[in-house]
Order: C-alpha cells, then sequence, then structure tokens
C-alpha cells in the first residue's frame, strides 16, 4: 500500500510539473481559434441546441479561467456536446494557447485579425 500511494503522489506531481512548464504561446493558437470564431466571434449570439444558450465573447476574459473551462468541458465537467466535442481534441499545451490567445485581446477586438 505504501508503495502505491509513494507511487500515486509521484504521478501526481509530475502531472502538476508538467502542466507548470507549460509556455503560452498565444501565436500558435492562431489558426487552431478559426473553429472558435464561428460561435464566440458572433456578438450575441444564442445557440438552439440543446437549449438555448448565450455563447459568451471570449476576448478578455481571463487566461485561468478559459484554460479550465476547456478542461472541464474536455473531462465532461461542462455539460455542453459541442464544446466537449471541441475541448476533448485538444492538448494541453493548445489549451494553454488558446486561453493565452484570449486573454490578450479585449471584447471589442476583431474576431478574425489579419495574420
Amino acid at each position: 500500500m505504501k508503495k502505491f500511494l509513494t507511487m500515486m503522489a509521484l504521478a501526481v506531481g509530475s502531472t502538476a510539473l508538467h502542466a507548470a512548464e507549460l509556455k503560452a504561446n498565444p501565436e500558435a493558437a492562431k489558426d487552431k481559434v478559426a473553429m472558435c470564431i464561428g460561435c464566440h466571434g458572433i456578438a450575441d449570439y444564442r445557440t438552439a441546441f440543446p437549449e438555448v444558450y448565450h455563447v459568451p465573447k471570449l476576448g478578455g476574459q481571463n487566461a485561468k479561467y478559459i484554460e479550465n473551462a476547456l478542461k472541464e468541458y474536455a473531462k465532461g465537467d461542462r455539460k455542453f456536446q459541442t464544446m466537449h466535442g471541441i475541448a476533448a481534441t485538444l492538448t494541453e499545451q493548445e489549451i494553454v494557447d488558446i486561453a493565452a490567445y484570449y486573454a490578450q485581446q479585449t471584447a471589442t477586438t476583431p474576431v478574425n485579425p489579419q495574420k
């Protein structure tokens, strides 16, 4: 049992260390966020499936908030089928990059800035 607990502590510690090593690169997210624009880039957009839902603009949101939200969608802790499908395909690095990309913007930043 002691050996198992030691192994679990090492696994958790290495995961936390790995996450701490990730450096945000907003430039790397420019191509990745194209899939986000269709919903999150439309002012006052609402979805109709699976229920009426007001879709937030992401520009200017806190990076950690966006990271946590994407991770929760990926795990299924946040319930929205479309976001789960998208978030589940992202790597940890892509999540960090996307979060940084939107955090450096404001709510009025153009949704498709020139590259």
